[in-house]
This record gives structure tokens, C-alpha cells and sequence, in this order.
């Protein structure tokens, strides 16, 4: 295993290694303006949402590793401690990366990235008219963390309004992920986009108590074929099948053919039906993988 010891690398280098490993990042694609009205945009990857009462997200504006100069929009908010922190869906990215560019003090990042200017309801930033999701925020503090190349600046804000698009919106009124298509920032050039197969569900154990992966039977636990999120899957469930249910899912004939194949050899019976319940696992039929696998005992 490679380690580091951050105090033995150059600033490149660990941003480099932080950002790789620490992904992917959602992006906060800030807009702000100066004293004078001028309006700016920016996107960051240092960001998050940190509370939903008060709604809190904070973004970090990092000082430039190779001038240590801060950034227009740190500059704006402590100015005009206002900002509107945009989502970026794929349909924008490209956009949004040109609008990244180091461009001189005044410019336009709207125009020059070819962004339309949406007015804020009770703030002063504009809004970005393409993004699916748009946060007007009030900046509450603004914390600097270093005075050196690198070094964060981390944008407290409260966000007072949320405006979303009805074309994200399931029927439920909720946003959809594959309707919204967020990007999100991995290191280097690299990019990650949140729809199709790259979504995946969790069932988080918030309501029931998981037996846990140390309570699983030997020959479950010590696998060959399950992997360690199998395992998960089957530690997350409060109760396994009792042997009434797995007898009557044995009888029902779903395990016959491998019984037929393997017969008396059972150490290929027992191989052959972990790859039928890791199948099963993998499109989350969790209940019927216990099944299946409990069936080798009866």
C-alpha cells in the first residue's frame, strides 16, 4: 500500500492524491457578485450539504496552489455575502467547465460560458437559468484556513430558497436521479455522471436492526463465491427465512435442477447454489438468496 505523509509532498502532488481519492465530488457551480453588481461564476468540487435545519452548505474556494491568490468569488462574498450555488446536470458540464477558466477580474462568466441570467428572489447573485437545481444562499461565515497556495476558504451558507425544475420531478414530486443527471468530480479530468447504470439502490438499515455479518451461518460467512457486499445484503435483514419457509422453497422445486445436476457431490451443490444466490443478491432479491443458500442444510 502506498502512504503518504502530507508533509513530505508538494501541494500538486497531494491535491492530486485528495482529489483521486476523495470521490466523486458533487459540484458547486457559485454565483456571486462584487460591490460594484458585476456578477461572477465559478464552479468547486470542495462542497456539500452539512444540515437541513438550518439548511447549511458549504463550498471552498481554495487560494490558487501556484500564486496562493484567492479566487474572485471568495472575494465577491466577502464583499456581498450572497451566493447562489447552482447543480450541474451533464447537459451543462462542458459549459460549466469553461466557465472554470482564470479569466481576468470583471469578466463575465455567464456570457463567456454561454449561461442565460436568471434573477434571485431574495438575493442579489443571478441564478443559473440552465441548471436543474439552484440554491439561493446567505453566507453566515466565512472560515479561511491557510494564507498559502492551496490553502481553503470554507463558505458557510444558508440556504433561504430552493428552486428546482418540474422536468426533474417524479410523480411524487420528488427529484428523480435519473431525470436530474447530476456530474460530479473525480481527479484529474475526470468526471462521473449519476444516471443509468451507474445508480444502484441501498437498503439502509434505519428501521430494522441487521443481524451483521458476524451472525451468518460459517459456510455463508466463509464464501468463495458471495463477496463482501453480499454479505452486507444478507447481515442487513432482522430476521432470517425460519426452516418451515426454506423447506417449503426447497419443495417448491426452485433448486431442483442444481439438486439433479450435483446430486451426492456436495461441495459443487453447495458452490453451484452460492452462484445462484449471488445472482440473486445482485438484483437485491435478498430474502430468496437466504433461501436458497439455507437450502444446502435441509
Amino acid at each position: 500500500m502506498l502512504t503518504i505523509d502530507p508533509k513530505e509532498v508538494s501541494i500538486p502532488v497531494l491535491h492530486s492524491y485528495l482529489l483521486g481519492a476523495v470521490a466523486p465530488r458533487p459540484i458547486a457551480f457559485a454565483s456571486t457578485i462584487d460591490k460594484n453588481g458585476n456578477p461572477n461564476l465559478a464552479p468547486f468540487s470542495f462542497f456539500n450539504v452539512f444540515s437541513a435545519n438550518p439548511p447549511i452548505a458549504i463550498f471552498s474556494p481554495a487560494r490558487s496552489g501556484r500564486t496562493g491568490i484567492t479566487k474572485h468569488t471568495y472575494n465577491n462574498v466577502k464583499e456581498v455575502p450572497e451566493v447562489v450555488i447552482n447543480m450541474v446536470s451533464f447537459d451543462m458540464v462542458q459549459q460549466m467547465s469553461l466557465a472554470s477558466t482564470e479569466y481576468p477580474e470583471g469578466t463575465n462568466e455567464f456570457t463567456k460560458a454561454g449561461f442565460t441570467q436568471l434573477a434571485s428572489e431574495r438575493i442579489k447573485p443571478f441564478r443559473v437559468k440552465e441548471s436543474p437545481a439552484q440554491l439561493e444562499c446567505i453566507v453566515k461565515q466565512v472560515i479561511e484556513l491557510g494564507d498559502k497556495g492551496g490553502a481553503g476558504n470554507l463558505i458557510i451558507c444558508e440556504v433561504v430558497l430552493i428552486h428546482i425544475s418540474e422536468n426533474v420531478l417524479d410523480v411524487n414530486k420528488q427529484i428523480d436521479p435519473n431525470k436530474i443527471d447530476l456530474v460530479a468530480r473525480m481527479g484529474g479530468n475526470w468526471y462521473s455522471r449519476t444516471n443509468g447504470s451507474a445508480l444502484f439502490e441501498v437498503a439502509k438499515p434505519l428501521l430494522n436492526l441487521g443481524i451483521g455479518v458476524d451472525q451468518l451461518p460459517n459456510f455463508i460467512r466463509n464464501s468463495k463465491v458471495l463477496t463482501g457486499n453480499n454479505l452486507g445484503q444478507l447481515g442487513n435483514v432482522e430476521n432470517i427465512p425460519s426452516e418451515t419457509d426454506v423447506i417449503a422453497y426447497k419443495n417448491s422445486g426452485a433448486i431442483n435442477e442444481a439438486v439433479d445436476v450435483y446430486g451426492k457431490k456436495l461441495d459443487q451443490l453447495e458452490d453451484h447454489l452460492h452462484h445462484i444466490a449471488k445472482k440473486l443478491l445482485d438484483t437485491n432479491k435478498v430474502d430468496e438468496a437466504w433461501k436458497v443458500l439455507l437450502s444446502f442444510q435441509h
